[in-house]
C-alpha cells in the first residue's frame, strides 16, 4: 500500500505559525503583558518545530533503499521527540519570563485591543491544530499528531493568558498576569513529556496497540480449522507503517507451493485489516518437527 504525502498539512502549520507570530507580538506590543510575550515566544517555537517536522516527514516519505531496506519512516519519531523537547523548553521560558512579573507586577495597557488580536491568533491555531490531529490519527502519522498537539498547547497557553489578563482588568491585581502564565507553562510541560515518551516507545520498537493485536490474533486463531498453527508473533510500528511477523506451522506433507499459497492468503487477510501501510513477514515450518518450536522467542534456542 503506497503512503500519501502529508507534507501539505505541515505547510499549513508553517503558515499558521508565521501569521500568529505577527499577531501575538503585536498584541504584546499593545499591552506590555508578559503573558502575551510568552505566548508569542511559543509561536516562534511552533514555527521552528513545524520546519523540523517538514524535514523529518520528507525523510520519512523517502522509499526504502539499499542502506535502509525497511524504509525511513522512523524519522517521524525524531520529529515528535524534538517537538516534545521544544514544548518543554517553551514552558520553562514562559516561567522564566513570568516570575519577575510576579515579584514586580507591571501595569498593562490597551488590554481590549491586545485581547482581540490574541483571540484571533488563537482561533487560527485551534483550527489548524484540529486539522493536524485529525489527519495524524487518520494516517497514523506521529509527526502530524505531535505538531497538532503542539499547536493545541499554544491554544491552551493563549487561553490561560487571556484569562489572566481578563482577571487583571477585572480585579486590578497585576500579579495575576504572571501567575496564570506559570500555571499554563506547567500544564504544557505534561504535553511535552507525553510526546517525548511516545517517541521513545516508537524508537524502542514497542508492539502495536492492543486493538490491532486482537484483530491479528483473531485471524491467526481461525487457522486451526485449516490444520495450521502459529507462534512467535512480533509486531512494531515505524511512523505510518506497521510491521507484523510470525511463524506458520503447516502439515509436513504439504508441498512448498501449497504452503506458500496459504501463507499468501493469510498475509493478505492481515493486510486487509488496516488502512495504514503494513508489511507482513511469515516463516513456514513443519508442525511435526520439534525443532520448529525452538524459536518461539526473539532469540532461537539451541538444543
Amino acid at each position: 500500500m503506497k503512503t500519501r504525502s502529508l507534507k501539505k498539512f505541515i505547510y499549513l502549520s508553517i503558515g499558521a505559525a508565521l501569521l500568529t507570530i505577527v499577531l501575538k507580538f503585536f498584541a504584546w506590543y499593545l499591552t506590555g503583558s508578559v503573558g502575551l510575550f510568552s505566548d508569542a515566544l511559543e509561536s516562534c517555537v511552533n514555527l521552528v518545530a513545524a520546519v523540523i517536522a517538514l524535514i523529518m516527514l520528507t525523510i520519512a516519505e523517502k522509499p526504502a533503499d539499499e542502506k535502509h531496506p525497511y524504509g525511513h519512516t522512523k524519522a517521524e519519531y525524531f520529529s515528535s521527540a524534538i517537538e516534545g523537547g521544544m514544548i518543554v523548553v517553551a514552558a520553562f521560558s514562559i516561567i522564566w519570563s513570568a516570575v519577575p512579573r510576579i515579584i514586580q507586577p507591571q501595569p498593562l495597557e490597551n488590554i481590549e485591543a491586545g485581547l482581540l488580536v490574541s483571540v484571533g491568533a488563537s482561533l487560527i491555531n485551534l483550527a489548524v491544530a484540529l486539522v493536524l490531529i485529525k489527519n495524524g490519527k487518520k494516517n497514523n502519522s506521529i509527526t502530524l499528531d505531535a505538531d497538532g498537539k503542539h499547536l493545541l498547547t499554544d491554544v491552551y497557553t493563549s487561553g490561560g493568558v487571556l484569562v489572566g489578563i481578563g482577571l487583571v482588568k477585572l480585579s486590578g491585581w497585576q500579579v495575576l498576569d504572571g501567575i496564570v502564565a506559570v500555571g499554563v507553562a506547567l500544564n504544557i510541560l505534561w504535553t511535552g513529556y507525553k510526546l517525548v515518551h511516545r517517541s521513545a516507545s516508537g524508537l524502542l520498537d514497542m508492539s502495536l496497540p492492543e486493538a490491532d493485536l486482537t484483530q491479528i490474533m483473531t485471524v491467526l486463531d481461525s487457522l486451526k480449522s485449516q490444520d495450521i498453527e502459529h507462534h512467535s508473533l512480533m509486531t512494531r510500528q515505524a511512523g505510518q507503517r506497521k510491521f507484523v511477523a510470525f511463524h506458520l506451522l503447516l502439515p509436513g506433507h504439504w508441498t512448498i507451493q501449497h504452503g506458500h499459497d496459504e501463507a499468501e492468503k493469510i498475509e493478505k487477510e492481515i493486510r486487509d485489516l488496516f488502512e495504514a501501510p503494513i508489511t507482513v513477514f511469515t516463516h513456514l515450518e513443519p508442525k511435526e518437527d520439534p525443532v520448529s518450536m525452538h524459536d518461539i522467542g526473539l532469540d532461537r534456542l539451541e538444543h
